[in-house]
């Protein structure tokens, strides 16, 4: 009997996830903004592979913003790709073992070079407005 399994790797190129936010391909300042099923997080790179996040469960647990890694992306189970932030359908883990919900969107917001061009801070309230629109105040109740 020969036993068949799948990779996360198939099982992306199966489901036509969209481009995933990758570590290597994000730079210092860069933004990802991680809209998952039941929450928006707000991930802004730093150095040395650490990331300061606002949003979702940090928000609710009063900790935002928070500076700790991301251990990487899973498709729920133990299988976990270390080399992306995040990726739609994907499940986000940060490095305190924090895991989201499945990933709907994903959005990378390139730093600016230029003075006066940052992006300034969210709360979640703002962001589940933004991304879910009138069903925002339903979400955020949840």
């Amino acid at each position: 009997m020969t036993g068949r399994f799948r990779t996360v790797n198939a099982i992306l190129e199966q489901v036509g996830a969209s481009r995933p936010a990758r570590k290597g391909e994000l730079g210092r300042g860069d933004y990802v903004l991680v809209m998952t099923e039941n929450s928006v997080y707000s991930i802004q790179v730093l150095e040395h592979a650490t990331y300061r996040v606002r949003g979702g469960w940090f928000d609710r647990q009063r900790l935002s913003p928070v500076t700790l890694s991301i251990a990487g992306c899973t498709w729920g189970g133990s299988a976990i790709r270390n080399d992306i932030v995040a990726a739609r359908g994907l499940h986000l883990e940060f490095g305190n073992r924090v895991l989201t919900s499945r990933i709907r969107d994903v959005l990378v917001i390139r730093h600016s070079e230029r003075e006066g061009e940052g992006l300034r801070p969210l709360h979640a309230a703002e962001l589940l407005a933004a991304c879910y629109g009138p069903r925002a105040e339903a979400l955020s109740a949840a």
